[in-house]
């Protein structure tokens, strides 16, 4: 993080050098060829038509003069060895400009604050000028190509200085990032990023967050799974054995028929339970399936109803789009828990609903038993739960799966009060355009 932290960093300063020196060469440049000289240069040749070189030298000094009080500037006329012909100054007694600078190609020269410009004429001849104080421009010699590189590169200090902590926030908040994955791989599940802001690095904390907590959720969703599984493993397994080892004690001749029907029973419990708890673990990991096909709903669940001799179905016709061994488990765990842990009659319906929202299909699956006591709403839904005092058999997976299944349809499963007594769980689901 160190590294990319003084990347960034070292990126941000070169690219204020560059523009630094980039800007220096374009200031330079305009400098020598800017439309400023060029005005000069014209003025220069106005300046040979109004002081005539053969004119006498009173004309020129009167010509000077004239041009001084036009101008507003100190004007001084040098022939071609830069000796002086004629001097005109705003101020009495005053030096007139120099007629060299600091080096013979000097175009300008800045003299205590003061800016003198010489203008070679097209006869040779030298005209220097001195502004007077308001035409000077703002900052006198400090505006001269050098002092303006030098701003700039005070300007890239101060941006360079300010661009710092910015760089060295970001980078602190990708090292907390960095901090918070390496504890979620060292197994501490609770490991989550404190969100600042709305830029990228807060959607990536965002993002880990809500990938962190579903982490967290299958990972305890399995152990739940792995530790009920192996306590309901137990029985079937226990009941198999004690039957291997009776039919491995039995008499010559001894009736064994029942014996070898309990086991197969047990066997067919046992293998529906690994069914299921497989079934689940998938659904839980995301992994259920990736068919989708039309399914006639209302078909689909009058043919599980016919299973049952006292289920009574009622429905519209509707289609889904979905799985359709999914849903047909889903249907049957429901008619199962009613067989099994309510009462007959086992009133099944089917209806299309959804007449503001999306459209959707709605299962609804009500026996006449006991109902659920109060409170018990949602943990009917958890894995392996039994309501307190329950002896009814079965994996303890079914209304878990139905709900899985559910919202692997784009729906869920609820359980909704039942006028009369019963219990009545409702399953929604996408229906099919």
């Amino acid at each position: 993080m160190k590294r990319l932290y003084v990347q960034i960093y070292l990126t941000v300063i070169a690219s204020l050098v560059l523009v630094v020196v980039a800007a220096g060469a374009l200031l330079r440049f305009s400098l020598e060829s800017s439309p400023w000289n060029e005005g000069m240069a014209a003025a220069g040749e106005v300046a040979v038509m109004a002081l005539p070189a053969d004119a006498p030298r009173e004309a020129q000094q009167h010509s000077l003069e004239r041009l001084s009080q036009r101008l507003r500037a100190d004007l001084a006329l040098y022939d071609s060895r830069r000796e002086l012909v004629a001097a005109a100054t705003l101020v009495p007694g005053a030096a007139p400009p120099a007629g060299l600078g600091r080096n013979e190609n000097d175009h300008w020269d800045g003299d205590g604050g003061s800016r003198s410009w010489r203008m070679r004429l097209p006869d040779g001849r030298l005209l220097a000028i001195r502004w007077a104080r308001e035409h000077r421009w703002p900052g006198g010699r400090l505006w001269g190509w050098p002092a303006w590189l030098a701003a700039l590169l005070v300007i890239a200090l101060a941006v360079g200085i300010a661009a710092h902590p910015v760089v060295r926030r970001i980078t602190r908040r990708l090292e907390r990032l960095e901090k918070s994955v390496d504890a979620l791989g060292e197994g501490d599940l609770s490991a989550r990023v404190r969100v600042r802001g709305h830029d990228e690095v807060a959607r990536l904390a965002r993002s880990f967050n809500r990938a962190a907590a579903r982490i967290e959720s299958l990972v305890k969703s399995h152990r739940n799974l792995l530790a009920n599984a192996s306590h309901e493993l137990r029985t079937p397994l226990a009941r198999i054995r004690m039957g291997v080892e009776l039919l491995k004690g039995r008499r010559p001749g001894e009736d064994t028929s029942a014996r070898e029907a309990q086991l197969e029973a047990d066997i067919a419990e046992l293998d529906a339970l690994i069914e299921e708890i497989l079934t689940a673990s998938r659904l839980e990991a995301g992994a259920g399936t990736d068919v989708r096909e039309d399914v006639d709903f209302l078909a689909l669940a009058a043919e599980e109803c016919a299973r049952y001799d006292d289920c009574r179905l009622d429905g519209d016709r509707s289609h889904v789009r979905g799985d359709p061994r999914l849903l047909r488990r889903m249907i049957r765990n429901l008619l199962e828990n009613a067989r099994r842990h309510g009462a007959p009659p086992i009133d099944v319906s089917v209806r299309n609903v959804g007449g503001g929202g999306a459209p959707a299909v709605e299962l609804c699956v009500r026996d006449h038993g006991a109902g659920v006591p109060a409170g018990e709403e949602e943990k009917i839904f958890d894995a392996f739960y039994r309501l307190p005092g329950a002896t009814a058999t079965g994996t303890g997976l079914g209304l878990a799966l139905v709900r899985q299944i559910a919202r692997q349809h784009g729906g869920d499963a609820r359980l909704v009060p039942a006028a009369g007594g019963g219990t009545c769980i409702e399953v929604q689901i996408e229906r099919a355009a």
